[in-house]
């Protein structure tokens, strides 16, 4: 390690959301706080007659109003939702890169299905009217890397770049990913992840997942750590950070939102829920001895909140076993229960509500939850305030992956 990189730190300048609750940070958190529920049946075109009957959907959003059409044509709504995401970040940092450092700005992002729509639309094209009618970037919008490759060309971002597939939990891994590379010499890295699941392919795919709720009734579709839990409601939409080494922020005069503290991540297996305790458990120690923190030093926990009993019961006892006594009085939220989970999105904008939680010094509440069945300090009903320091953000995937991510408070605006 050179002395520049010694004691380089990420940190969080910028933030941008794309969610079913809000686009931008501001309506994003107003909806959250209040607990907000958007959940309801999924309207695009094609879905009608799917079992899956319940989602979040982003509907606020108009990609032709923030992004060239030239970009348009040649991608997917999941890349959209990121390519807005990342503007937003970017911009709320006060951001400009250095046209002389153009290999000091990386990009990073988690997915786990890619551009469903583009690709189904395409695949249509080829059967209804043969190979001619195929257009030229089927080759690129399907793809999971296709946010990276967008964000980087558009912005000139021309750092260390990257596609984190680890599942659900890739969302915290691309985080953890993006600080390593900071802690490597890159200045700055526009970090995160966004999904549009939520098209007839797509959905039929998911079909798969024992875990997806087919509940009729947005208010009964996606009720974690409760008796009715019977899954989760799928989501789109996502979250981008800007994240800085911490002196190059503040020679810039950026105010730091907040501090990666540490992460940590373990495999267990695909729904082998009960296995996911040891796991989540391993991951949680991992952050915490990374950030050097004892367990009572967490203020709340985001939890991954899955919406099955097996994979509930084992989260709960993971954060006993991790935290301890301290597990008894933190208070534990999941406000993804009035969006859905946006599966790589989803730890993202858990990282977002987190990072403006602390600012804000409020719990937001876990929407549509009111009798919970585990031994946790859920937070329900309303918002209330709390001192908030420090945050720990679970991500589990449906194939296996557990992740932790610890977050400090920062400078509040």
């Amino acid at each position: 390690m050179t002395s520049r990189q010694q004691g380089r730190r990420a940190v969080v300048t910028g933030l941008g959301v794309v969610a079913p609750n809000g686009v931008g940070a501001d309506a994003f958190w107003k909806a959250t706080r209040q607990g907000v529920s958007v959940l309801d049946r999924i309207s695009r075109e094609g879905c009608g007659g799917l079992p899956l009957k319940v989602a979040g959907e982003v509907r606020d959003f108009d990609p032709q109003a923030v992004i060239d059409s030239r970009y348009l044509v040649q991608t997917d709504r999941f890349t959209h939702y990121a390519m807005a995401a990342a503007d937003l970040a970017v911009a709320d940092a006060r951001f400009t890169p250095d046209p002389e450092q153009p290999y000091a700005v990386g990009v990073v992002t988690a997915a786990g299905s890619g551009g469903g729509e583009f690709g189904q639309r395409e695949l249509q094209q080829l059967w209804g009217q043969g190979p001619r009618f195929v257009g030229p970037y089927q080759s690129i919008a399907w793809f999971y890397a296709a946010s990276t490759g967008q964000i980087s060309i558009r912005g000139g971002y021309k750092g260390p770049c990257a596609v984190v597939a680890s599942d659900e939990a890739g969302g915290l891994d691309a985080l953890a990913h993006a600080a390593r590379s900071i802690g490597r010499g890159t200045d700055a890295v526009v970090v995160g992840a966004a999904e549009a699941p939520l098209a007839p392919y797509s959905m039929v795919c998911q079909l798969g997942y024992p875990e997806l709720s087919l509940a009729e009734r947005p208010e009964a579709a996606y009720l974690p750590f409760t008796a009715q839990a019977c899954g989760f409601s799928p989501a789109e939409g996502g979250a981008m950070l800007l994240l800085e080494d911490e002196q190059a922020a503040r020679r810039r005069g950026a105010t730091v939102r907040a501090h990666l503290a540490g992460h940590g991540a373990t495999f267990t297996g695909a729904s082998r829920w009960e296995e996911s305790r040891d796991g989540l458990a391993a991951a949680v120690r991992a952050a915490l001895d990374q950030a050097r923190i004892a367990p009572e030093e967490i203020d709340v926990v985001f939890a991954d909140a899955l919406g099955v009993p097996a994979a509930d019961r084992a989260e709960a006892l993971a954060l006993a076993d991790a935290l301890g006594p301290a597990a008894e009085r933190v208070p534990v939220t999941a406000p993804k229960t009035g969006t859905g989970r946006a599966y790589c999105g989803a730890p993202m904008l858990d990282v977002a509500a987190a990072v403006l939680a602390m600012e804000d010094g409020v719990l937001p509440p876990t929407p549509n939850v009111t009798e919970v069945c585990h031994d946790l300090a859920l937070v329900t009903g309303r918002a209330r305030p709390a001192e908030l320091r420090t945050a720990l953000v679970l991500s589990r995937g449906l194939m296996g992956s557990n992740s932790a991510l610890v977050l400090r408070r920062g400078e509040r605006p």
